[in-house]
C-alpha cells in the first residue's frame, strides 16, 4: 500500500485482520443505529398509545394480539402497555451499551491502523 509521501507500506496478515474487524464492527455499528432508532420510535408509539388510553372513556379496549383484535379491560391494557414500555426501555439501554462497546473497539482499531498507514487508509464515514 502506498502512503501519501510515496512510500510503500506492507500490509501484513494482522493488518488485514484488523481492517476486516473494523469493517465488521462498522457494519455492526450501523445495525445497532437502526435498531436504536426503531426502539425509540416504538417508545414514542407506546407513549402515544398511553396518552390515548388516558383520554378514552371506554372500559374495554380493542387490543391487537398477533393478528386479532381482542376486547380487554382498560386496566389490563394499561398494565400490558407499561410492561411493554419497560421492556422496550431495557432493550434500548442494552443496545446503547453495545453501541458504546463497538465504538470503543473501533476507536482502538483506528489508532492502530492510522499509526501504521497514516493517510493512505480512510476509516471515516462521509
Amino acid at each position: 500500500m502506498q502512503q501519501g509521501d510515496g512510500q510503500e507500506t506492507e500490509v501484513t496478515w494482522d493488518d488485514q485482520q484488523n481492517i476486516n474487524k473494523f469493517g465488521r464492527l462498522n457494519n455492526k455499528f450501523h445495525e445497532l443505529e437502526d435498531e436504536i432508532k426503531a426502539k425509540k420510535d416504538m417508545a414514542d408509539n407506546l407513549e402515544d398509545a398511553g396518552n390515548e388510553l388516558i383520554l378514552t372513556d371506554e372500559e374495554e379496549i380493542r387490543y391487537l394480539i398477533g393478528e386479532v383484535f381482542s376486547h380487554i379491560p382498560k386496566d389490563d391494557v394499561e398494565t400490558r402497555l407499561e410492561a411493554l414500555k419497560e421492556e422496550n426501555e431495557e432493550e434500548l439501554r442494552q443496545l446503547e451499551e453495545e453501541k458504546k462497546v463497538v465504538l470503543a473497539q473501533m476507536a482502538d482499531l483506528k489508532k492502530i491502523l492510522y499509526s501504521k498507514f497514516k493517510d493512505s487508509i480512510n476509516l471515516e464515514e462521509e
